[in-house]
């Protein structure tokens, strides 16, 4: 039964792309380790952006900043 955590910053991560994370993870997981689909446990926990930091900043004050984690 497999479980799997995906933690995203809580910056307006929309119903339909937590349903797009929820499938893929879940197909991955099916394709990859050949689990049965529905004994597959995906949870999405969104975190603040006070909550988390990298590089020794806080993601509220990389964002001030004007860095995101955007593709370029």
């Amino acid at each position: 039964m497999p479980y799997v955590k995906i933690e995203v910053t809580r910056e307006g991560v929309t119903r339909q792309q937590k349903q797009q994370l929820i499938a893929g993870v879940t197909k991955l997981i099916t394709d990859v380790l050949d689990k049965d689909p529905n004994l597959t446990h995906v949870v999405i926990q969104e975190i603040e952006l006070d909550d988390w930091g990298f590089a020794g900043e806080q993601v509220s004050v990389l964002r001030e900043k004007g860095i995101t984690a955007q593709k370029k």
